[in-house]
């Protein structure tokens, strides 16, 4: 293994593994995947002692029947084992567990085979990405999961590809490339198993690519569908895709302007795909547009399908059924991609067969699986943007100047969401869905001029210094210290029938863990402040808490081997909060990130954890000049903070190459990092800009060393 090397150090009740050593049949636990089929899934709500998809079973309720587990003892639950992973970047991934295996991804979508009871590594794969192209990842080097197949593990890449692994040892069967690698795509999201094939979306809207879904035969990566969200260039004519009717008939009207499809529309579907086996359909969820701004998009004009939507399209044909636009012209970055729920609800005395999701916009949705029609919405989180949602028509009621027509306006939620990628969860016992909540605000504008950086972060909104708006105060400063103020999470327990909150648990802080929920009365869910908490099901009384050191992003998941059920989580901060915003770890390094386990009585251990403070500015003494620093103010914001604002990337103003003008220019323009992520930016950069971006930073070093009272 080379770049990126497996490095994982058992810290349980077990002997350290040897990286990348496969093991037999046995231990490996290839028997179990090998069983893994379509009967196997579509019963896995049945099969209390494994988790063998990406939210439990089809639905993705992220419930577990499990009560050896409860609210009556889990104040005996602690470590069972816990696994230290190699890379301190996020750790977004939920496990999957077959018959005592776990199988999981990590940062980087490395993937590894650990024993669920002891922790013990039983194998390791590195896929060995192209490092350059974590500087195309919107959102940190993340990988939310893998999916098992008849004794096959499937994972998408950083990078762009699927692979398939052989279950028994983690070698490589087969690799395809999904994407176009020359374009900024990449893939983040958990693969998905239907009727003998993988789906798999992509990322990277943001930066200006077109979405679509693809469909792969299990056996031989042969592509067996493609689904695009959006139309694209009418020259080229039809795709010769399974979208190619829907996107001519539906979709290309919605849009407007003769070069919509420069920046390749977005439309990415980067996380929810959910298998409706009741009714044999598969229901995507949609992102947002490239660039986010509608003005510069498509004229300000039109629905702009399929954005921001959950469309149905057949599994085994990818031919379109019927969707529901969560937000008409996006504009926002308020995507559709959150999860998406399946369950069976009564309303108004009626059993409806119903989706549920939570999206960025704050509206919580229950639409009728059957056809796609809205039954309602309410708000689930603090909203500015809409009067609410008209239930005839399915459309928002949009606020005045909600869309900053008539100058800036402070929004929330903003596209940060008020939920992002974090799974919710649903327990029929209680009726109550588990959300991890979140406010931030942003003040959008239009940017002017309007300049697009190809490949990289292209909005179309100008949100860096909060304009004079009323409410509040006048001073730059004083403006963001009052966003900062409103940003707030919170863990949202829903009831979806009546639309309402019945509890909440407020927190300081946003971008908090997935939801897990069992019959045992519980909620189980980790902060960004590293604990792993668990709360009543029903009254939202915190019973338990752990401390991991890692804030804690990902879906928790509850599995039973040999009679004992144990409760397990990846921990590990990142995500774009990670890289773009401060966080309560910014004075410190951020340590490695973990898998643990927990079962009552566990005897495991953490690793042993030093927190490290983070290096002294030292800046450089020399002189720069007021353009070189004006220039690398503007070039500072326009390419680096999105990814160096926040603890899991180096802070540029504690570099140690501020002092050394040739080692700077060898990072950012001859791209001597790019196997870490850090990529060249020469295509975007002239030497000038990016000596001129290095006295920037050098004078926001000086700042920040008289901050921490140094000379």
């Amino acid at each position: 293994m080379k770049r990126h090397a497996a490095r994982f150090t058992m810290v349980a009740l077990t002997a350290l593994a040897l990286a990348g050593c496969g093991t037999g049949k046995d231990e490996a636990g290839a028997d179990g995947v090998a069983q893994i089929d379509q009967a196997r899934l579509e019963n896995a709500a049945s099969d209390q002692d494994n988790w063998l998809g990406y939210g439990r079973t089809y639905a993705e309720q992220r419930y577990s029947e499990l009560t050896q587990i409860n609210d009556s003892n889990i104040g005996q639950l602690s470590l069972a084992w816990a696994v230290e992973l190699d890379t301190a970047r996020g750790q977004e991934a939920t496990p999957i567990v077959v018959d005592g295996v776990m199988y999981t991804s990590t940062a980087w979508s490395k993937v590894m085979a650990v024993d669920a009871a002891t922790g013990k590594v039983l194998w390791q794969f590195d896929p060995q990405n192209d490092g350059s192209k974590g500087a195309h990842a919107c959102c940190d080097v993340v990988n939310r999961g893998v999916a098992v197949w008849k004794g096959r593990v499937y994972v998408g890449t950083i990078d762009g590809r699927l692979i398939a692994l052989d279950a028994r040892d983690g070698s490589k069967v087969w690799e395809v490339v999904t994407v176009d690698q020359k374009k900024p795509y990449t893939i983040t999201m958990a693969p998905r198993v239907v009727r003998d094939k993988v789906i798999i979306g992509n990322s990277g809207a943001e930066l200006g690519v077109r979405g679509y879904v693809s469909a792969y035969d299990t056996n031989t990566g042969k592509l067996v569908w493609r689904f695009y969200t959006v139309p694209g260039n009418p020259a080229d004519g039809p795709d010769g895709a399974a979208s190619d009717e829907a996107i001519e008939k539906i979709a290309r009207p919605t849009w407007f302007g003769n070069k919509y499809w420069e920046l390749g529309g977005g439309g990415t579907v980067w996380d929810s795909v959910v298998y409706d086996q009741e009714l044999n359909q598969l229901l995507i969820g949609v992102g947002n547009g490239s660039p986010w701004n509608q003005k510069y998009r498509s004229e300000g004009k039109g629905d702009n399908l399929f954005l921001s939507s959950i469309v149905s399209v057949d599994p085994d044909t990818g031919k379109y059924k019927w969707h529901y636009q969560i937000n008409p012209g996006e504009t926002w970055d308020f995507t559709a991609t959150q999860q998406i729920m399946l369950a069976d609800l009564t309303i108004d005395g009626k059993p409806r067969k119903v989706l549920m999701q939570a999206p960025k916009n704050a509206f919580f949705y229950v639409i009728d699986r059957t056809n796609g029609k809205l039954i309602s919405a309410k708000p689930y989180a603090p909203q500015n943007w809409a009067e609410g949602i008209d239930l005839k028509t399915g459309r928002p009621i949009e606020k005045p100047n909600a869309r900053f027509t008539d100058g800036p306006a402070l929004i929330y939620p903003s596209g940060i969401g008020a939920h992002a990628w974090m799974p919710m969860s649903y327990s029929p016992k209680t009726g109550l869905v588990y959300i991890p909540a979140m406010q931030h605000a942003i003040a959008y504008g239009d940017q002017k001029p309007y300049e697009i950086h190809p490949g990289r972060w292209n909005t179309g909104v100008s949100f860096l210094d909060p304009p004079a708006l009323p409410g509040l105060p006048d001073t730059v400063e004083g403006r963001r210290k009052a966003l900062d103020a409103m940003i707030k999470g919170s863990l949202v327990a829903y009831d979806p029938v009546a639309q309402k909150i019945v509890w909440e648990v407020k927190r300081d802080w946003p971008w908090n863990g997935g939801t897990l929920a069992t019959a045992g009365n519980l909620v189980f869910e980790g902060t960004v402040r590293g604990e792993f908490e668990a709360y009543s099901a029903d009254k939202g009384q915190k019973l338990w808490s752990f401390q991991t050191h890692r804030g804690i992003m990902a879906g928790p998941i509850t599995y039973r081997v040999n009679g004992e059920q144990y409760i397990a989580v990846m921990a590990g901060y990142g995500g774009s909060m990670g890289m773009a915003t401060k966080s309560a770890w910014e004075k410190r390094k951020m340590p490695n990130g973990l898998i643990v386990a927990f079962k009552i009585g566990g005897k495991g251990q953490l690793p042993a954890y030093t927190p490290v403070p983070l290096a002294k500015p030292d800046p450089s003494t020399e002189s720069f000049t007021a353009a070189q620093i004006a220039t690398g103010n503007k070039y500072y914001y326009t390419y680096c903070t999105i990814c160096h604002n926040g603890p899991v990337n180096p802070d540029l103003r504690r570099s140690a190459l501020l002092k050394d003008k040739d080692a700077w220019q060898q990072v950012v323009i001859k791209g001597a990092l790019a196997q870490n992520g850090m990529a060249s930016f020469a295509a975007y950069l002239k030497p000038e800009e990016a000596e001129g971006i290095r006295a920037f930073v050098n004078q926001q070093a000086k700042d920040l060393l008289k901050e921490e009272g140094g000379e």
